[in-house]
């Protein structure tokens, strides 16, 4: 009778700390489980927040460089205007001064 109390004990007991153990595992993995969701979670934000930026860096360097190109077009068309003005002020001058010539040396 006293060695079924000590085997029942001893079960009990064996019992009780495979539970204990069974549930601190289970706490460890859930822990791990956590912490690398959240780590997870932080490098998704990084790489996000990262290709973000780049994205907006890109689009401002595109729009600078269009902005510039178009710039320099405006100052070549304008410079191209104002030669052909010029040349053609030129050519009407000369072409009043030797009409005015001719009729000079005609008269």
């Amino acid at each position: 009778m006293h060695m079924r109390r000590v085997v029942v004990v001893v079960v009990v007991v064996v019992v009780v700390v495979v539970v204990v153990l069974v549930v601190v595992v289970l706490v460890i993995v859930a822990v791990v489980v956590v912490v690398v969701v959240v780590v997870v979670v932080i490098v998704v934000v990084v790489v996000v927040v990262v290709v973000v930026v780049v994205v907006v860096v890109v689009v401002v360097v595109v729009v600078v460089v269009v902005l510039v190109i178009v710039a320099v077009v405006v100052v070549v068309v304008v410079v191209v205007v104002v030669v052909v003005v010029l040349v053609i002020i030129a050519v009407v001058v000369v072409v009043v001064v030797v009409v005015v010539v001719a009729v000079v040396v005609v008269v």
